[in-house]
C-alpha cells in the first residue's frame, strides 16, 4: 500500500470522528481536499521546493490519526503540561494527540469579542466562523496542506472583533504520547480591525517516540491590527514535523513571526505572508539540529500593495552530520512601489559533516524600492576563541559563549520573557560549558563586540 492509499484508507476509517462531521460544506472541503493530495502525491526531491528534503522516510512509516481515546494517564499528562507550560498567568489551550483536552486548558477573563476555543467546539457552536477560511482558495496548500484539511482533527481558534485586545499571550501546548500517529492541527487566528493579540505555538511529544505531526495555522490581520506569532517545535528526537504558517495582512496591520526549531528527526516550516499597502511584516528564525537530523525553513512575502516593509532574519547552528535548508522568497509586486524589505540568513557549522543550503531569493516586478538580502555560512571565529582562551576560559567555555551569542541575536527579538528564559536555558543545556564561575549574561557583557564566525559567503 503506497502512502495515498494508505492515507486515503485513514480518511475513510477516522472521518466519522472527525469534528463536522454532519457538516456539508466541511466534509465536501476534506473531501476535495483528499482528492487533491491523491492527484499531487507525497512531494520528492524532484519538486524545486522539496530538492533538499527528503520526506521518503516518513512516506514508508504506517503513521495512522489516531481515534478518540480516554486519556490512560491524566497524572503524566498533567505534569508534562505543568513542565511545559510558560506561564500562569497565560491563556492555556492543550491538546493531546491533536484532539482538544478542556481539563488541562484554562481561559480567565477574556474580554468581550474574543472567542477562544478549539475547532471542534466552534463547529458545533458556530460553523460559519469557519467556512471562509477553511475552504479559501486565498491560502497555499501543497499535498501536506490538503492532508491537513482532510484529516484535521481539531486545532485552535483565535477571532478577535474589530478594536479587541487580548491582553495575555495565548498560549496553545500540542501535546503528542504515542508512536505510529499521525496528527493534523488546524489552527485560525483573526484579528479584526484595529485588534491585538500575541500567540505562542508549542509542540513538544513524549522523547523516543516516533510520530507525525502535520500542522496548519492560518492568520487573519485586519487593519491596524497587530498579531504577534511565537512557533516552538520541540518534538521528540524520533518525530516528523511538517507545519505552514500563512498569513494575510489588511491595510497598516502588522505580523510578527518567531520560528524556533530545536526538535524532530526531519522538520519543515512554511511561513508566508502577503501585504497590503502600509502593513509591516517581521518574520525570524532559529534552528538548532545535530546527529543526523533534518531542518527546512522555506520563507515566501508578498509585497503586493505600495508602502509595505518587511523584514527577516533567520540563524542556525548545525552540529554532528545535520542538515539545515533556508529558502527565503521575497516578491515585490508591480504595484508594490516604494517597498522596503531586508532579509537575512546565518548559519554557523560546529562540524565538517554538518551541511546547509541556503537560498535567499528576490524577486522585484516594481521599480521604486529598496531591497536587500544575504546569506552567510561559517565555523566559530578562531581570534575569537583565542581572545576569550585569553581571558582565563577553557576551550569548551569558549566555544559555548560564542554559540550562545549568535543564537541570542534571535532570543533578544523576542518580547515575551518567560519564553526567552525557557530557550536560553535549553540552550544553555545544549552547550559543552566547561569550567567557568561566570554566566554567559555576564561573560557577554565581558566580550568584545565581534563577530562569533569566520564566515563564507555562497555566490
Amino acid at each position: 500500500m503506497n502512502a495515498i492509499e494508505r492515507y486515503s484508507a485513514d480518511f475513510a476509517r477516522v472521518k466519522s470522528t472527525l469534528p463536522g462531521s454532519s457538516i456539508d460544506w466541511l466534509q465536501e472541503a476534506r473531501r476535495d481536499a483528499l482528492s487533491r493530495f491523491a492527484e499531487r502525491g507525497i512531494p520528492t526531491t524532484r519538486d524545486e521546493d522539496w530538492k533538499y528534503t527528503d520526506v521518503t522516510s516518513l512516506e514508508k512509516r504506517a503513521l495512522f490519526a489516531l481515534l478518540p481515546t480516554a486519556r490512560a494517564d491524566a497524572a503524566a499528562l498533567a505534569a508534562s503540561v505543568e513542565r511545559l507550560a510558560l506561564a500562569a498567568e497565560y491563556h492555556l489551550l492543550v491538546f493531546v494527540d491533536g484532539r482538544y483536552d478542556r481539563d488541562l486548558s484554562r481561559l480567565v477573563g477574556l474580554p468581550a469579542g474574543a472567542t477562544i476555543s478549539s475547532m471542534a467546539e466552534v463547529l458545533e457552536r458556530d460553523p460559519g466562523l469557519m467556512e471562509a477560511h477553511f475552504v479559501s482558495e486565498l491560502w497555499p496548500h501543497g499535498a501536506f496542506g490538503w492532508l491537513n484539511t482532510a484529516l484535521a482533527s481539531d486545532g485552535a481558534v483565535v477571532h478577535l472583533d474589530a478594536d479587541t485586545v487580548v491582553e495575555q499571550p495565548v498560549h496553545l501546548l500540542f501535546l503528542a504520547t504515542g508512536n505510529a500517529s499521525a496528527v493534523h492541527p488546524a489552527n485560525l487566528i483573526v484579528a479584526g480591525n484595529s485588534a491585538r493579540v500575541t500567540v505562542i505555538e508549542h509542540y513538544a511529544g513524549d522523547d523516543g517516540a516516533t510520530y507525525f505531526t502535520n500542522a496548519l495555522t492560518h492568520v487573519v490581520v485586519g487593519e491596524n491590527a497587530n498579531v504577534t506569532h511565537y512557533k516552538l517545535q520541540q518534538e521528540s528526537a524520533k518525530a516528523f514535523h511538517v507545519a505552514g504558517i500563512h498569513a494575510r495582512q489588511a491595510a497598516r496591520g502588522r505580523f510578527a513571526s518567531h520560528s524556533i526549531s530545536l526538535g524532530a528527526h526531519l522538520a519543515r516550516i512554511d511561513i508566508s505572508t502577503h501585504l497590503a499597502a502600509a502593513s509591516h511584516c517581521e518574520l525570524n528564525g532559529l534552528y538548532l539540529a545535530d546527529g543526523r537530523r533534518h531542518v527546512d525553513h522555506h520563507t515566501r512575502i508578498d509585497h503586493a500593495e505600495p508602502d509595505a516593509t518587511s523584514s527577516e532574519v533567520y540563524r542556525g547552528i548545525l552540529d554532528g552530520g545535520a542538515r539545515g535548508v533556508f529558502n527565503g522568497k521575497v516578491v515585490v509586486h508591480q504595484d508594490a512601489q516604494r517597498t522596503d524589505a531586508k532579509q537575512e540568513n546565518h548559519n554557523l557549522l560546529l562540524s565538517k559533516n554538518a551541511e546547509i543550503d541556503t537560498k535567499p531569493e528576490l524577486e522585484i516586478y516594481a521599480d521604486d524600492v529598496k531591497c536587500t538580502h544575504g546569506a552567510t555560512i561559517g565555523q566559530l571565529d578562531d581570534e575569537m576563541l583565542f581572545y576569550l582562551r585569553s581571558r582565563g576560559l577553557d576551550e569548551a567555555a569558549a566555544r559555548s559563549l560564542l554559540i550562545y551569542a549568535f543564537a541570542h541575536d534571535i532570543i533578544d527579538r523576542m518580547a515575551l520573557q518567560p519564553l526567552r528564559k525557557r530557550l536560553e536555558r535549553q540552550l544553555v543545556e545544549r552547550l559543552p560549558l566547561g569550567s567557568t564561575e561566570l554566566s554567559f549574561s555576564e561573560l557577554l557583557e565581558e566580550a568584545p563586540p565581534h563577530q562569533t564566525m569566520n564566515e563564507s559567503r555562497p555566490t
